[in-house]
């Protein structure tokens, strides 16, 4: 039997198909917010700096005040369809139900970059971490992609023996993370002075805050992003989550509490300590140079510094769960090749969608590594994270207009509502549009957008020549298709 959805074909698959694409449910209240606080914590350990260098103290401080705001007006609006529609695809569902088959795509397709590629960010910090703490301790050296094909392996395999183990280690690991920062917030406070926050030599119409002028604000917008990026993917666990409905909204508020909370301890604190801004915006482990300046550069911020690498590891490993399950999703409902949902026939993981996405993450990061003839002399990190800021902030879009476009189909039940409605998701919107189009801006990364526009082209021309004949009434389609004849 087959339906058609505009010019999207389905088939109705029997129960064998699904059988084979289980998932096991387990998450409560406190594992939703680990993973939504455990994806995220690395922007405090590395990343958010690289908006120092484009945008100065000031700049990267007023770019941080509006990417909460956005946060704030998106994780509502979340937290409003989440319950709502509690299916593992999660944006793409919103999208899906609210615009269409085709919205609902390009929706997945563009998490599916963020996720696949901010793995490939946080590992590069993992390697620099490493490589410069067993320097310090041992003096041995490996090549960077080396730390990376570890860490993947490790926590790919995680990920496969079981949700059980993901969500406890993802519980452990994000509170360690959380302890090792307040280790340092407080440790940092004697060391403070605005003098080392601003200590970047301001260009000519700049100042000592801001010194790229008006320029660097809008610079600094993807990066600033890098304090949240990711905490939006806890739909993903709605199938796997004992009581989606309730828990949903209570992982993603007090997650984002905690997120802001924690942005601003450290954007201060760790540009505001020698060795001051300029440094910092420039450093694959800017938390390593704080240990230094708060225990001296012996032994103990060696060992300190390895234990930080725990903020590295939450966000490595939840992001790992998140593109699997991103996968995981288009794959059941036919938008990426069916064999990728296939789920381990005893643990109930996705783990070809887990082993596609990691081997996809390491190429593009040893692409870039290796690229310097082609791309030039560009900083891998920031390149990646800039990929990835590129593929969250068109998912923020899409999902802003399917939670304005859902409020006005009837007969969802909406066991949570947003007490800021449109209004938040409109303004959510309008900043990751304005933030879209300044990643364009900065020529040094430009290479990296380009390779995320073949990304994205290279998936819609697969979608449209050959998957959209060939779909499937997932979980996900069939409920969107059963409120289709109900939207106005």
């Amino acid at each position: 039997m087959t339906k058609k959805a505009g010019s999207v074909r389905y088939t109705k698959i029997d129960d064998g198909y699904l059988e084979k694409r289980g998932l096991k449910r387990y998450a409560g209240t406190w594992s939703l917010w680990a993973l939504g606080v455990g994806a995220v914590i690395s922007g405090d350990f590395f990343g958010w700096n690289f908006g120092l260098g484009v945008g100065g103290f000031g700049g990267l401080l007023v770019a941080t005040i509006i990417i909460a705001i956005m946060y704030v007006g998106l994780c509502y609006s979340i937290a409003e369809m989440s319950p709502a529609l509690p299916h593992t695809g999660g944006a793409y569902s919103f999208a899906r139900t609210a615009m269409g088959p085709w919205a609902g795509y390009i929706t997945g397709l563009a998490e599916n970059m963020e996720y696949v590629l901010t793995p490939a960010v946080i590992v590069v910090g993992i390697g620099g971490y490493l490589g410069s703490i067993f320097n310090s301790l041992f003096g041995l050296e490996l090549p960077p992609p080396l730390w990376w094909a570890i860490s993947y392996a490790i926590f790919v395999g995680i990920n496969i023996i079981g949700v059980e183990v993901t969500f406890r280690f993802t519980v452990v690991v994000t509170f360690l993370a959380l302890v090792i920062l307040a280790v340092f917030w407080v440790g940092a406070i004697p060391h403070f002075s605005m003098a080392y926050a601003l200590d970047i030599v301001p260009a000519e119409g700049g100042s000592r805050w801001f010194p790229m002028g008006f320029s660097g604000i809008t610079a600094a917008l993807p990066f600033a992003i890098w304090f949240y990026l990711a905490i939006e993917q806890l739909p993903l666990a709605a199938e796997e989550a004992h009581d989606p409905v309730k828990d949903m909204p209570r992982g993603l508020l007090w997650g984002i509490l905690t997120l802001i909370v924690a942005s601003f301890l450290t954007l201060f604190l760790n540009a505001g300590i020698a060795p001051g801004a300029a440094a910092v915006g420039q450093s694959d482990e800017p938390l390593f140079l704080a240990f230094q300046t708060i225990f001296g550069e012996g032994i103990g911020a060696s060992l300190l510094a390895l234990v930080a690498v725990a903020g590295l590891i939450a966000s490595f490993h939840t992001i790992i769960y998140a593109y699997g399950r991103n996968i995981y999703s288009l794959s059941r409902a036919g938008y990426f090749p069916k064999w990728m949902s296939v789920t381990h026939p005893v643990r109930k993981t996705p783990h070809i969608a887990l082993l596609v996405g990691a081997v996809i993450g390491f190429l593009v990061a040893l692409a870039i590594h290796y690229g310097e003839a082609v791309f030039g002399r560009v900083p891998v990190g920031a390149v990646l994270l800039n990929m990835a800021v590129f593929g969250a902030v068109i998912a923020y879009i899409m999902q802003m207009l399917a939670f304005v476009r859902l409020r006005q189909i009837p007969g969802i039940d909406r066991p949570y509502v947003s007490p800021l409605g449109n209004v938040g998701a409109v303004i959510a919107g309008l900043i990751a549009a304005v933030t879209l189009v300044f990643l364009f801006l900065n020529p040094e990364y430009r290479v990296g957008v380009y390779g995320c526009a073949v990304w994205f082209t290279s998936g819609l021309l697969y979608f449209a020549l050959y998957a959209r004949h060939r779909m499937i009434l997932s979980p996900e389609e069939e409920f969107a298709m059963s409120h289709q004849e109900q939207q106005p």
